[in-house]
């Protein structure tokens, strides 16, 4: 059941959780310097979290439940980011810290989008087997 659509999602979830936080940054400083997750244990821990869960719920297939459960933790984890970055960005003034925002703060977004069409594809395959219980 690994090779379900589901599981292509969460996989894409936790790459870009994963992988892209290293290739995209989040703002360049007043100094020019770009700034990546990996400079904030925070956010490192954020991104590395919602990966794990993504990763852990792949090979939870066998459970339908306890998969749409992760994925819903994995979204609101997702949106604490990005409320995180949202109040990151506006409350700074001017060029206080952030002097240009980059493509990284809206990585949690692409992650939500993934996690919503995976736990859509559970529910999917969750109704599908109580139909066919519904049947014996």
């Amino acid at each position: 059941m690994i090779q379900r659509i589901q599981s292509l999602y969460l996989l894409v979830a936790a790459i870009i959780s994963a992988g892209l936080i290293f290739v995209f940054h989040l703002w360049t400083n007043n100094e020019g310097q770009e700034v990546y997750a990996l400079d904030n244990y925070t956010y490192l821990g954020l991104f590395v979290v919602s990966a794990l869960l993504s990763l852990f719920a792949i090979f939870s297939f066998k459970n339908r439940k306890f998969q749409f459960v992760l994925g819903r933790l994995n979204i609101i984890l997702n949106f604490i980011l990005l409320g995180i970055f949202v109040y990151q960005s506006l409350n700074l003034s001017g060029e206080a810290d952030v002097s240009e925002k980059g493509i990284g703060i809206v990585l949690p977004i692409f992650s939500i989008v993934c996690l919503v069409l995976a736990n859509k594809a559970i529910k999917k395959d969750e109704d599908l087997v109580k139909s066919v219980d519904r049947l014996r």
